[in-house]
């Protein structure tokens, strides 16, 4: 059995997503620190292509997007499960929204001008320069928009306070009573804006919330060890792809399996990934592709957040 990997940075929200959902499930798991800003050759030797962090990757196969990362640590340790029964559609759905639309806006609140020459004041100037850089290719030729920062602001007191009321109503210490994804979906942008003494008051300044927060960082990070980028490499090359997923769906668009396409993200960073078609199905695309590094690997995406395009 193949362990869990986690391709990541430490001041990355969705990583910390990711590592809190690792704390909730009580997993171990091995971490590989990645860059920041691009080039990412080791980390691109495994995905082909897809840049974003993080990257959950299991022997061979390689799972893009923390929204498909969660059903598969749901699928390696179900108790506590993240989608409690009679909840799945409200907590997805919910998650979803706090995903783009609360991420959006901690990310024009963390990098108003107040708030990055604090939060970046101490990086050498080019570091500064590359990461500001490499955040606007980021969010070119994608659907994603940036929120200005006066919208962001304008729009923030309106967002906390439905929060304030929501875990107020509810019975349990988290938004739709037990901890679901929903709670690890807000709780990462809500950790980044508390990264800084010009944000964090954005968090703090709403009790309930706060307390919440807590309570789900709480969770932890689960049991990690160090593992190096060369050495998660050749574990890949070393393994054979998990058997693919039993599952009768009909493509929609008409793709079918051996096809040669590409997949990339719709919002940002839209990077593509080619490779052989090997799954599509209700809520997961696979990609077969071959690198002279990795060998043989299994890319994963979301269906939803994700296009497909032929190739032949």
């Amino acid at each position: 059995m193949h362990e869990l990997i986690l391709h990541h940075y430490p001041t990355s929200p969705f990583a910390e997503k990711a590592r809190l959902l690792l704390g909730f499930k009580q997993l171990s798991w091995r971490s590989v620190h990645i860059s920041p800003v691009m080039p990412k050759p080791d980390l691109i030797a495994l995905t082909g292509g897809y840049r974003k962090t993080p990257v959950l990757q299991i022997g061979a196969d390689i799972y893009c997007d923390t929204a498909l990362i969660a059903q598969r640590l749901e699928a390696e340790k179900n108790v506590p499960t993240l989608f409690p029964e009679g909840q799945e559609f409200t907590v997805t759905s919910f998650a979803q929204w706090a995903d783009s639309l609360v991420f959006q806006h901690a990310v024009a609140l963390v990098f108003q001008p107040e708030s990055a020459s604090v939060r970046f004041g101490r990086l050498p100037p080019a570091m500064v320069k590359a990461l500001l850089d490499d955040r606007a290719q980021f969010f070119t030729g994608g659907s994603a928009r940036r929120v200005p920062t006066e919208q962001a602001k304008h729009n923030w007191p309106s967002l906390m306070a439905r929060l304030e009321q929501q875990l107020a109503r509810e019975e349990g210490d988290f938004l739709f009573g037990a901890p679901s994804i929903a709670d690890f979906a807000l709780a990462h942008c809500l950790w980044f804006l508390k990264g800084g003494p010009v944000t964090a008051p954005l968090v703090d300044d709403y009790p309930a919330v706060a307390a919440w927060l807590g309570r789900v960082l709480g969770f932890g990070h689960g049991a990690a060890s160090e593992l190096s980028a060369e050495e998660a490499i050749a574990i890949a090359r070393a393994a054979t792809p998990a058997a693919l997923p039993d599952e009768a769906f009909v493509e929609p668009n008409g793709f079918q399996v051996g096809q040669r396409v590409q997949i990339a993200a719709t919002d940002y960073g839209v990077d593509p990934v080619v490779g052989e078609l090997l799954f599509a199905g209700r809520d997961e695309l696979i990609l077969r592709r071959e690198d002279e590094r990795a060998g043989t690997v299994h890319v994963h995406f979301p269906r939803v957040g994700f296009s497909i395009q032929s190739l032949s």
